[in-house]
């Protein structure tokens, strides 16, 4: 019976070796296929990176000193056209005089502008209804009935806070984001 005692605890401990040995080479496994998950992933997140010559126009500047009361001016920003357009009193005036419940998109001159900025908007010159390029920021273009902008291909017109006032477009104008560096020049983006 002493054998047979020597013989469990030998198994006992085969066992309990046999366990040791499996959980190590499970760990060393494990540990193995992670490190090569991990070289394998650092390449791939990394060629999702924007490249350089996207950054370099993820924010456009836009000087404002040449633009006079009552011009806007084209930029481009992220490869499409930005409108930044320096407005009189009287377009002011006129936008402020429109009750935001006349409107499809309400929102007052004032969400469209900075604070004590209100003679400055910013928008992209992009319509909102299947993307064309309005009319009304160049010198002699047709600004529609509005005194904003129009747009030639479906006839949506904007007034002179760039809100849609007539025709198929669903929105205002878009305002990105924007601030404003110096008193004579924005950074957009």
């Amino acid at each position: 019976m002493a054998t047979d005692t020597g013989t469990a605890d030998s198994e006992t401990l085969a066992t309990e070796d046999g366990v040791r040995r499996r959980d190590f080479i499970n760990i060393a496994a494990v540990s193995a296929a992670g490190a090569g998950a991990v070289i394998t992933l650092v390449p791939l997140v990394s060629q999702m990176a924007p490249s350089k010559d996207v950054l370099a126009e993820s924010t456009t500047e836009v000087d404002l000193t040449p633009i006079k009361p009552g011009q806007a001016i084209k930029a481009m920003f992220r490869k499409q056209p930005l409108f930044v357009r320096n407005l009189t009193a009287k377009e002011i005036a006129a936008a402020n005089a429109v009750p935001l419940s006349d409107l499809r998109d309400p929102q007052s001159l004032e969400e469209r502008t900075k604070d004590g900025k209100l003679n400055w908007l910013i928008t992209m010159g992009v319509c909102t209804h299947l993307g064309c390029v309005p009319l009304g920021a160049g010198e002699g273009e047709n600004r529609g009935e509005f005194g904003g902008y129009f747009c030639p291909c479906h006839g949506s017109q904007y007034d002179t806070a760039a809100r849609i006032r007539k025709g198929p477009a669903p929105k205002n104008l878009e305002v990105p984001e924007y601030k404003f560096e110096t008193d004579t020049k924005i950074v957009v983006g």
